[in-house]
């Protein structure tokens, strides 16, 4: 047997081998994963929609999932809202929570960015962005402010702020937000949500 024809027969025995490994790692991690992603998604609702005691997914569809979050006497209290954008680098997919009417919106975190690391992958911080998403009236379309505001007393009820150097990875928050309220407003004339009130 030629040296070629051996080094082929290594180099596609540990081929083989490699991709079995990888395999076998995938399946036995899966569930693991996905069990992962559940938490990371029910301590978000918790997080967004504050005194959420249980909550209970109300509608999904590709990039959207509303969840309904209810109080220790099974009130609804509010929604929490999963959602996901494209951004500068990559998708965005963040939550946020509101009230049973949608006009308030409670608080917002991204759970998942890739955005560019010391400007748009500043939407993860408190100080820098999520603070000015606090206790935002929408009953109206959420604007953003530019330039920045040094903090959130600063701005209207309406407005978010923006990230200096950051334009892009904001708007796309906000974007994601206004449309997928859009879309919750529809659900609810719809009737799609159940029983909001």
């Amino acid at each position: 047997m030629s040296l070629s024809s051996r080094m082929v027969i290594v180099l596609t025995s540990v081929g083989l081998i490699s991709g079995a490994l990888l395999s076998t790692v995938g399946i036995l991690t899966k569930e693991r994963i996905a069990l992962n992603k559940q938490l990371e998604i029910e301590n978000a609702i918790i997080t967004v929609v504050q005194g959420t005691h249980t909550s209970e997914k109300l509608y999904e569809e590709k990039d959207l999932v509303v969840y309904g979050s209810k109080d220790e006497n099974n009130q609804l209290i509010g929604f929490a809202v999963y959602a996901s954008g494209t951004g500068f680098q990559d998708k965005i997919i963040l939550m946020y929570g509101t009230n049973p009417s949608f006009t308030k919106i409670y608080r917002l975190t991204i759970l998942e960015q890739k955005e560019t690391p010391g400007l748009g992958a500043k939407i993860t911080d408190k100080d820098a962005f999520l603070q000015f998403w606090e206790n935002k009236d929408s009953s109206k379309p959420l604007t953003l402010r530019k330039p920045a505001a040094r903090s959130p007393e600063e701005l209207s009820p309406f407005e978010v702020n923006t990230i200096t150097g950051a334009t892009i990875s904001s708007e796309s928050v906000l974007n994601t937000v206004r449309l997928s309220l859009e879309k919750l407003m529809s659900l609810k004339k719809e009737g799609k949500l159940g029983n909001e009130e």
